[in-house]
Parts: C-alpha cells; sequence; structure tokens
C-alpha cells in the first residue's frame, strides 16, 4: 500500500478574522488553533501545514472563566538564580493583551518544527483594527 499525501497549494490559503470580544479564551485558542493546522479542511495531514493564516482583534476584551483573571499566574524566567517572575492575568492584559491569546494557543499547537511555522501565520491585535485588510480576512465567529 501507498501512503496518499495531499498536495497542500500554499497560494489558497485563507485568511480568517476572529472577534475575541465577549469570547472564553480556551474555546478560542482551540478553535484558532484547529484552523492553522488546518483540521477544519479535507486535506489535513498531521505532519503538514494545511492550515490558514487567522488574525485575531479585540484581544484585550477576551474572557475568562472562573477565579482565572485572579488566581491564574504567568510564569517566566530570566535564566539568573532567582528570576522567576509571576504574573497574573489583570498584569498581563494591562501590558500586553496579545500574549493571552497567543500563549493559549502555543500551549495547543505541536511542540516542533511545525508548531512554530504554524505560529508564525496566527496575528493578534489589540483593539478592532489590523493592518491585513489587503488580505480580504473572511469573518469567523468564535465558539461559545
Amino acid at each position: 500500500m501507498k501512503t496518499h499525501l495531499p498536495k497542500v497549494n500554499l497560494d489558497q490559503r485563507k485568511w480568517h478574522v476572529i472577534d475575541a470580544k465577549g469570547a472564553i479564551l480556551g474555546r478560542l485558542a482551540a478553535q484558532v488553533a484547529d484552523v492553522l493546522r488546518g483540521k477544519n479542511k479535507p486535506v489535513y495531514t498531521p505532519h503538514l501545514d494545511a492550515g490558514d493564516f487567522v488574525v485575531v482583534i479585540n484581544a484585550e476584551k477576551v474572557l475568562l472563566t472562573g477565579k482565572k483573571e485572579i488566581q491564574k499566574k504567568y510564569m517566566s524566567y530570566s535564566g539568573w538564580k532567582g528570576g522567576e517572575r509571576y504574573r497574573s492575568v489583570v498584569e498581563v492584559r494591562a501590558q500586553q493583551p496579545e500574549k493571552l491569546i497567543s500563549h493559549a494557543v502555543k500551549g495547543m499547537v505541536p511542540k516542533n518544527r511545525l508548531g512554530r511555522v504554524l505560529l508564525t501565520k496566527l496575528k493578534v491585535y489589540k483593539g478592532d483594527q489590523h493592518p491585513h485588510a489587503a488580505q480580504q480576512p473572511q469573518p469567523m465567529t468564535p465558539a461559545k
């Protein structure tokens, strides 16, 4: 038996825009990760990049359920002794709201070269303006 490998045409990648206003972070990230990988297409193959580009706007208006807004912590490490730093969702949202969505999506794509390529197709912006109007992105409704 021969394994069928679909032809992934890079010219036919679509652009999608998702408004994160009022969307729940985890559900939104899972939906974005599926579109980036191409799981919504019939030519999906686990080791190929068959996904589309995704533009997420209004990143600062994404919601978290329960007490995650206060209790959830994001850790960063400088590489030095005692260089661990913990920030709450409130602090991250105030400084870099794009990091909330990009960090969640990063956790849902493969942890290898393919995953790093997939993340280059994710564009996250605070506010409702984005510089990708020339690509004519199609609106997508966030998962409920």
